[in-house]
């Protein structure tokens, strides 16, 4: 199939981007790496009365420390993610993880931006973005403003952006000291979407555990922060009881998962199960070897 007739724009800069964004702010779509936005648009999934090309604004792709955070620019592509010396020493799992998101030709012009607008619950990003405690710049043709990542997904393929807004930047914070990470999914074949997926931190403090993180992708509308499961962990030397808890908790309790062609929620739960233990195991390990 093609698209829906639409009215096409690439603006030469932001401030033109945002008052095309503005004037059919209901009917309008931004354009970024297009490797979901396109398809849709094929299948008429989407029908878009205009769509706003940002490829032509380069003050929207960059990656640059700032204090202790790191900022990206919306436009950044995911394969820049992979392979930036300052996120591989700052923020390790997002180096680790952004191997998992789909092939490197779609990496080569998915954007970073594109990605967390979709909201897409099997998709890796949003994941990273709750896990990591992002915040996201999104700005309109009167302002901007900061949106903390646990704010910003509201759903299955929906956000805290209003209509007339374009998410701009992203700043992630160094992940703390002592930290331990790891990413882990499981899908049907290299590159397909996740059954299930996991992100989880630790952090450690006189041996024991100050923080822990795990937040699950393909298990609910959303990026699911299990806040209860890792409750369990903190203040606690872990130990594999406690990682079984904490996962059965996650598992049993805490994801929603619906299903799909290729698998049963039911599975979907066992999945995430397996992947939290080894992956609490991973970042306890980790973690223990930052503090030597």
């Amino acid at each position: 199939m093609k698209p829906a007739p639409f009215e096409y724009h690439v603006p030469d800069s932001l401030e033109q981007a945002l008052e095309l964004k503005s004037q059919k702010a209901d009917d309008t779509k931004i354009l970024a790496g297009g490797q979901s936005l396109v398809p849709a648009m094929n299948f008429r999934i989407v029908q878009p009365s205009v769509l706003v090309d940002l490829n032509r604004l380069p003050e929207l792709s960059f990656i640059r420390e700032e204090g202790q955070t790191i900022r990206i620019g919306a436009m950044t592509r995911e394969r820049h993610l992979e392979f930036d010396a300052s996120i591989a020493k700052h923020i390790p799992l997002l180096t680790e993880a952004t191997p998992f998101i789909a092939h490197p030709q779609i990496r080569n012009r998915g954007t970073i931006g594109g990605s967390i607008v979709n909201a897409d619950p099997a998709a890796e990003l949003p994941v990273l973005m709750l896990a990591l405690n992002a915040r996201l710049k999104a700005k309109n043709i009167s302002g901007e403003r900061w949106i903390d990542a646990k704010d910003f997904f509201a759903g299955m393929f929906t956000t805290a952006l209003e209509p007339d807004e374009i998410l701009v930047e992203i700043e992630l914070p160094f992940m703390p000291s002592h930290t331990g990470w790891s990413f882990m999914e499981v899908a049907p074949r290299a590159g397909d979407y996740a059954l299930m997926g996991v992100a989880a931190l630790v952090t450690l403090e006189d041996g024991k555990c100050k923080q822990a993180k795990l937040v699950y992708l393909n298990a609910g509308d959303g990026p699911v922060d299990a806040k209860e499961a890792a409750n369990v962990l903190r203040g606690e030397k872990l130990s594999d009881a406690l990682i079984e808890s904490a996962a059965s908790m996650a598992s049993e309790q805490e994801i929603n998962p619906y299903g799909n062609v290729h698998t049963s929620p039911e599975f979907q739960r066992h999945l995430a199960n397996v992947l939290t233990k080894k992956a609490l195991k991973q970042a306890m390990q980790r973690a223990e070897e930052n503090l030597q």
